[in-house]
């Protein structure tokens, strides 16, 4: 949890919280056409249970914030254009929201997804 004191009290951000500001940076990036689940385990339980903060997870270490997105692109894309963007505008996002410097973004491309046509 992200803690901010200041004259008035201390304010306290969830990672889930945290999670919710990168997706939305995320999915509205170009190429991006969804988040995927690190794992097959982690995939059958979004199933189940829908999470807007399904494919990040967000890790806080002493006061580092560090984030790991899994996504998946439009194929035909500039693979690693799409991942840098992802990047920037998930930290430029996470940044101007918490007013807290981010340590590290990891972009994990999990899949590529295929328009009809093309098939």
């Amino acid at each position: 949890m992200s803690d901010t004191n200041n004259p008035y009290g201390s304010v306290n951000v969830s990672p889930k919280a945290i999670a919710t500001i990168a997706y939305h940076a995320a999915i509205e990036s170009y190429g991006v056409v969804g988040l995927a689940s690190k794992n097959l385990v982690n995939g059958l339980t979004h199933m189940i249970v829908r999470d807007p903060a399904h494919g990040i997870e967000v890790d806080f270490k002493e006061d580092e914030i560090n984030i790991d997105l899994y996504i998946v692109v439009q194929y035909g894309t500039r693979i690693k254009s799409v991942a840098s963007s992802v990047a920037n505008t998930v930290r430029y996002n996470v940044e101007k929201s918490l007013g807290l410097p981010l340590n590290e973004i990891n972009v994990h491309v999990q899949g590529l997804r295929f328009n009809e046509e093309e098939n």
